[in-house]
């Protein structure tokens, strides 16, 4: 059974529409490559919480990435922890993830 990313739990229209780049407006959990099959998601899909600027009802909800705190009670971040269980990719290697991308970035 396919499970479920932030963007189709909520309803987003954010999503970004093509694979390689995002438009302008789109939610970076879309587009977000590095946490890409973490937690079985698309992209950043199933790691929202772990991602700077990402959209949620509708707004951007925080411009970096220290927003965890406030994730945790986010009914869809409550449904991916109990659906991965012990597989659960949380706080620590997500952003692990993300910094090492940065280096590499222009």
């Amino acid at each position: 059974m396919k499970k479920l990313n932030c963007w189709e739990f909520k309803k987003c229209d954010n999503k970004a529409n093509y694979d390689i780049f995002a438009e302008p407006g789109t939610c970076p959990a879309s587009s977000e490559f590095c946490t890409d099959n973490v937690n079985s998601g698309e992209n950043g899909g199933r790691a929202c919480w772990a991602i700077a600027g990402t959209f949620c009802a509708g707004k951007v909800t925080c411009i970096n990435a220290n927003k965890l705190s406030s994730c945790f009670e986010c009914d869809f971040y409550r449904m991916v922890q109990k659906e991965e269980g012990d597989s659960f990719v949380t706080g620590f290697e997500l952003t692990e993830r993300l910094m090492y991308k940065e280096q590499f970035e222009l």
